[in-house]
């Protein structure tokens, strides 16, 4: 890895986590929202022993979960979790000193869910996309993966649902019932957005001379193209089949290009999200 790639990871590490924590600190905490997770947990503990607050929690648990990790996983242990783990919580801690909240920022509680579960799996999808993470509970799942046969994913989403479900009984029905909903959203959320992140356009473009398309994919655009004969079932004239795989902002310019260049060429675009390969995913 060079060295722009690791300052771009570094800046999306700590984009991702300022969004996590200002999710958590901003929209969680004050709406009581228990969704899982140490800041869920950290919730309830603020509530049932409010000497200490809710971001006091969140830092020690993650510490502690730090701790643990480097104890029990050794080499296992990330140097991305750590840096991610303790970036949230200083910061989350460094929001609580500088903007202490007494309550919700809005009367809208809507508002405020759609906040607090939108920010968090966001971040969450930009570090789980660079192979990162917050630490928190993902520390612990690999403590379980490591010594029980356990189901982690399994494992981690009834602790989730325990955790969210126990805002019922710690606040009200309205904090129970949206840390619930909250806890389910950003499930399908995090997918989305990992998802999005990582879609790119597959190009399959059916013409009588390939050589003009593949000569701007590789020259101009700058990525590589696959190429095969193939014959028309009605004509029985022979055509190339030229195949890439270009990002949204090449797509454009590959359709804008064909349409001067070779109006006749037939082209079929299908969107991915897991592609492997040189420029692309590492398998």
């Amino acid at each position: 890895m060079n060295r722009k790639q690791v300052i771009q990871e570094f800046l999306l590490m700590t984009f991702g986590t300022l969004l996590v924590s200002v999710g958590v600190y901003f929209f969680k905490f004050p709406n009581n929202f228990s969704m899982g997770g140490v800041a869920g947990l950290a919730v309830l503990l603020g509530e049932l022993f409010p000497q200490i607050s809710a971001s006091t929690y969140n830092s020690v648990i993650n510490v502690l979960f730090l701790v643990v990790g480097f104890l029990v996983l050794d080499k296992g242990f990330g140097f991305r979790t750590v840096y991610c783990s303790l970036l949230s919580a200083g910061m989350i801690q460094v929001f609580s000193w500088v903007f202490p909240m007494s309550g919700p920022l809005t009367d809208q509680l809507v508002l405020e869910l759609f906040f607090a579960v939108i920010l968090p799996a966001l971040g969450s999808a930009i570090l789980f996309n660079i192979d990162a993470s917050s630490g928190g509970t993902d520390i612990a799942a690999m403590i379980l993966k490591k010594y029980t046969g356990m189901d982690v994913g399994r494992a981690l989403l009834i602790s989730d649902v325990v955790i969210a479900a126990a805002a019922l009984f710690v606040f009200d029905m309205t904090a129970g019932l949206c840390s619930l909903l909250g806890l389910a959203l950003k499930s399908v959320l995090v997918d989305s957005a990992i998802e999005s992140l990582n879609r790119r356009k597959a190009f399959f473009v059916i013409t009588s001379d390939p050589v003009h398309v593949c000569d701007y994919v590789t020259h101009t655009l700058g990525r590589g193209a696959t190429v095969w004969q193939a014959k028309g079932a009605y004509t029985d004239q022979t055509h190339h089949v030229v195949l890439t795989v270009l990002s949204r902002g090449q797509a454009v310019a590959m359709r804008r290009h064909l349409r001067q260049v070779d109006p006749h060429a037939f082209l079929i675009v299908a969107n991915s999200s897991e592609i492997f390969g040189k420029g692309f995913l590492q398998p």
